[in-house]
């Protein structure tokens, strides 16, 4: 039998797409599950950036792309980078990956070495800290709480930093909190920074046209920052376009060229198609999509308004992407329906079980006393989901 290898037998399965296969498995079993376990949009890719797809087929488009994305890709970013975030990026700055998970893995891979320290404030995104020990790096988890909208503060940052610190990581908005920070919350963690100049920023703005406070903020937008802030975006969210798979990050031309490196010898260029694709949603302004905006919005007051119904759950209200992060740690050591409750999980698979809805485990996170419950569904699913959650747990 094979002997796996070390690396791989301590990486943990990413939580989210386990629950999504858990709750596919329990649909053919033909249990009727509703799945708010996913970041997905529900909606489908615009026929804008489908027609541009249909259009590159048509056009031959099948070689291999260069390894960095397409030039024509790269100035639609540099467009999108001035026009949204007011950031001035040149082509040697850029670097298009398939996804914005393999920019952020690019990046790993190319500034961590054994024993790098790398700042998670928790939330966080649930690959993160995995990728960051796949690279033999050291995450160092920090505690938010739901009462600072789940928010790092320059104190806990200050506090955090050791001679070994590498790297902070951080999402705005964020996944799974929604939260999302001001420039004013930027710049104080900035000025803690200051003191730092060797600690690399990774903002991972995937979620940025998402925003229900109509205010996005980039770290790289303040001059003292800029050279060491790796900004990640990409389009699945925003544009619905998770399968595509196209992700880019904007950074000083030595880690671009870096990552650009590592990328050479592990998939190339991205998929010829989608970037073709991409150009065309890039250089088309963002209310092109705020139709779906503006969905989540409403779906937003939808969700909290009914769990704020439920004993136990206790909300903030998130301002971006699309999910709800309640605390539910006053069901820890409680039984319900014959089962005791003794952390996130437990009451994640709980609902899973007795509710028949799909929902992620805070403890992913890096957050046990919460659960992550995704709005990217249609208000009729939210409404069923959430009365079922109710009499499961009442």
């Amino acid at each position: 039998m094979a002997q796996l290898s070390d690396r791989v037998l301590n990486m943990a399965t990413s939580a989210t797409l386990a629950m999504a296969a858990k709750a596919r498995e329990l649909k053919a079993e033909g249990k009727d599950i509703i799945g708010l376990s996913l970041g997905e949009p529900d909606f489908n890719t615009p026929d804008f950036i489908k027609e541009a797809a249909i259009q590159a087929i048509n056009d031959d488009y099948n070689s291999y792309s260069p390894v960095d994305g397409y030039v024509e890709l790269k100035d639609a970013i540099i467009t999108k980078f001035k026009r949204d975030n007011g950031l001035q990026y040149s082509r040697s700055q850029i670097v298009v990956s398939t996804g914005a998970k393999q920019s952020l893995a690019n990046i790993a891979a190319v500034l961590l070495n054994p024993g790098d320290e790398v700042i998670l404030p928790c939330p966080y995104w649930v690959s993160y800290s995995d990728i960051v020990k796949l690279n033999e790096g050291v995450p160092v988890e920090v505690k938010t709480s739901i009462d600072h909208d789940f928010k790092l503060t320059p104190q806990q940052l200050e506090d955090a930093i050791t001679p070994k610190t590498k790297m902070i990581w951080y999402s705005s908005p964020c996944n799974p909190s929604g939260s999302v920070y001001s420039k004013d919350e930027l710049r104080a963690l900035a000025d803690v920074l200051q003191k730092y100049p060797n600690i690399i920023v990774v903002s991972d703005e995937i979620y940025e046209h998402i925003n229900f406070i109509g205010d996005h903020a980039s770290m790289a937008q303040f001059e003292d920052m800029y050279d060491r802030t790796v900004t990640v975006n990409g389009v699945s969210k925003a544009f619905a376009m998770t399968g595509w798979r196209i992700g880019y990050i904007g950074a000083s031309e030595a880690i671009a060229k870096a990552c650009t490196k590592m990328q050479g010898q592990v998939t190339s260029g991205a998929n010829c198609i989608a970037q073709r694709a991409v150009i065309t949603a890039l250089n088309e302004p963002p209310s092109r999509v705020q139709y779906m905006i503006d969905q989540f919005k409403v779906r937003r007051e939808l969700i909290l308004n009914l769990l704020n119904d439920i004993e136990g759950f206790k909300t903030n209200v998130p301002e971006g992407a699309f999910y709800v992060f309640p605390d539910i740690s006053h069901y820890f050591g409680k039984t319900l329906k014959g089962k005791t409750i003794a952390n996130a999980s437990d009451f994640s698979l709980f609902l899973l079980e007795f509710a028949n809805v799909a929902t992620v485990t805070g403890e992913a996170f890096g957050n046990p006393n919460c659960i992550r419950i995704s709005y990217a569904a249609s208000q009729e699913q939210i409404i069923e989901a959430i009365k079922r959650i109710k009499e499961a747990v009442s």
